[in-house]
């Protein structure tokens, strides 16, 4: 019989930006429920930082300043009681290990989270969509590589367009049709030409643009899904 202790307490790392935790809080909490059932809810902690702050610093290439301003997130969640951390982003798992480094809990990666689940679906080859620190820099490419997954990358154009419409639109609460259209032709176009089996969202905005019944022809994975029940599921022991 489920007892209240057992249920993990979950430290947030968001606001990278915030519109996309809302995601992870929500989907964290009806994972909880539909487990659970009846009133039950996740026991949650957030951090949210100035994604303003941390994009300054992604920009200028001071990923040291950022892994420090998420070590001390990390840590003050840990010192308030979470009993893991989550990092609420794709892109700054870049510096994940310095991150798990600040604190004696557990840290939940992303890429690890979603090529267990690329595993289970038997899928070998895909498209990776996210900003382009994701896209063209090893730290999140090679978590796949380890899994047994072959990764493909748009070209310079299309890395420089999907960047855009991250930083430009969807961290701003813009979401476009127009800017929808092409990233659906993009993705199109690369599947037909690299027969790619799936296109993972590596973005945790990029979910909030792109569905899977906008391509129907590919399986599409949601990184802020897959990793926010993953970290439901840890929490539930599960």
């Amino acid at each position: 019989m489920y007892m209240e202790k057992k249920l993990k307490t979950i430290g947030l790392i968001g606001g990278m930006s915030w519109e996309s935790t809302v995601t992870y809080y929500q989907v964290i909490n009806e994972t909880v429920k539909d487990r659970l059932g009846g009133l039950h809810s996740a026991k949650i902690l957030l951090y949210s930082v100035d994604f303003a702050e941390i994009e300054r610093f992604q920009s200028e290439g001071k990923w040291s300043e950022c892994a420090s301003i998420l070590g001390r997130a990390a840590y003050r969640l840990e010192q308030a009681g979470a009993d893991f951390i989550v990092i609420c982003t794709n892109t700054m798992h870049k510096v994940a290990n310095q991150v798990a480094n600040c604190v004696d809990i557990p840290l939940l990666h992303i890429a690890e989270a979603t090529g267990s689940v690329l595993k289970a679906e038997r899928v070998s080859k895909v498209l990776l969509l996210g900003t382009k620190y994701t896209m063209q820099q090893d730290f999140y490419k090679q978590k796949l590589l380890e899994a047994g997954i072959e990764v493909v990358i748009p070209d310079e154009k299309g890395v420089a367009f999907v960047n855009s419409i991250i930083y430009d639109e969807l961290c701003r609460g813009i979401i476009s049709d127009v800017s929808r259209k092409k990233l659906i032709d993009l993705c199109l176009n690369i599947q037909q030409k690299n027969d790619i089996q799936g296109i993972i969202l590596g973005c945790t905005e990029i979910g909030l643009l792109l569905k899977q019944e906008d391509l129907p022809s590919c399986k599409v994975f949601d990184t802020t899904l897959i990793h926010a029940r993953r970290a439901a599921l840890f929490s539930l022991n599960v």
